[in-house]
């Protein structure tokens, strides 16, 4: 049996460099072939940065929904706040706007419309992240339905759902989860792993046929039921690891495909932490105890994505943080759908 990549590997801080200056909430990212990377703004839209480190703020045409909040509740919970990004297949940008519960679709020029902002003829809900698979079908998750989102967030509500767009609509596929974040297929497109923040674990679902639509399985948790934190972002490597970031506690992990945990950073503050932790446990958690949980590296840890000509190159999304840390790993990164599709 071939050795885990990642096994005995922990990441070198001081190997850590970094990627792009003054963003705003660079909570997901996406990484093309030729070094370009996209990050979320906060702004209203996406920051281009080139491979020579240029970059470019691409904002939402429409700009009306925009707020410039400075409160801790406001600052998550107002305007338009691109959260999950992917490309669709001609190269635009599909958002999944968690500021103002649609999911959308922008061109690199910044012309924006909604795609889906209801469902079954209710309100969509907290639209939290999207990504497409190899059949152009968008797997779309959305955290809770609970307004304000926060409240949510601190307790175990089981209200978030995992819808499918393909060529026949949008429908839910899956329901009943914690506060559902990203979702990633495995390599063979068979399993969808799921995040539930607060769970807080990540599950798995089995892709199935029924009557001509794609179907997700029995749910099962894959790895510990308890991952210590709040599992916030997730990728595959060419091994089949799954990397998690931990959001808050602002730890990075990872899963072998035997879903044995490993950690390979933490720059949490522990006694932040163990506050954090520890109120989310008893149900007092209060929004002063979540600001003061995070680390120096990548401030609210919130995602990992592959990039590099070798797809070895780590990066690090963060709700807190002002640029994207980044290192080398020990094992590429499993190419994304658009990886493979030409460069828009």
């Amino acid at each position: 049996m071939r050795a885990n990549p990642l096994a005995g590997f922990s990441v070198d801080r001081n190997a850590i460099t970094y990627v792009g200056h003054d963003l705003q909430r660079p909570e997901c990212i996406l990484a093309e072939r030729d070094g370009t990377l996209w990050a979320a703004d906060a702004r209203g839209g996406v920051m281009r940065i080139a491979a020579d480190g240029t970059q470019s703020l691409i904002t939402q045409q429409d700009d009306s929904r925009f707020s410039q909040a400075s409160d801790f509740e406001a600052r998550f919970t107002q305007g338009t706040l691109p959260n999950g990004l992917a490309f669709a297949a001609n190269g635009d940008i599909l958002i999944a706007n968690f500021g103002t519960d649609l999911l959308e679709v922008m061109t690199r020029e910044g012309r924006t419309r909604t795609l889906y902002d209801r469902i079954d003829g209710q309100p969509i809900g907290k639209v939290n992240f999207v990504v497409r698979d190899s059949k152009n079908r968008l797997w779309v998750t959305i955290s809770t339905k609970v307004n304000p989102w926060t409240a949510a967030a601190r307790t175990r509500v089981r209200d978030g759902y995992i819808a499918v767009v393909d060529g026949r609509g949008i429908r839910i596929v899956a329901d009943g989860f914690h506060f559902t974040n990203e979702v990633r297929l495995d390599a063979n497109e068979e399993w969808l792993y799921i995040v539930e923040t607060t769970g807080p674990h990540i599950s798995r679902m089995r892709l199935r046929e029924e009557r001509g639509e794609v179907a997700l399985g029995d749910r099962e948790v894959f790895g510990p039921a308890d991952l210590g934190g709040f599992p916030d972002g997730i990728a595959f490597d060419a091994f089949g690891n799954l990397w998690c970031t931990l959001v808050m506690v602002d730890r990075l992990v990872a899963l072998t495909p035997e879903g044995e945990l490993q950690v390979l950073l933490d720059d949490g503050n522990p006694a932040a932490s163990r506050m954090l932790l520890e109120g989310f446990a008893n149900g007092t958690l209060t929004a002063e105890q979540m600001a003061a949980a995070r680390g120096t590296i990548a401030p609210w840890m919130a995602s990992v994505t592959f990039g590099g000509s070798d797809l070895r190159t780590a990066y690090l999304g963060s709700l807190m943080g002002k640029r994207i840390a980044c290192f080398r790993s020990p094992v590429a990164g499993l190419p994304m759908v658009h990886w493979a599709e030409p460069i828009a």
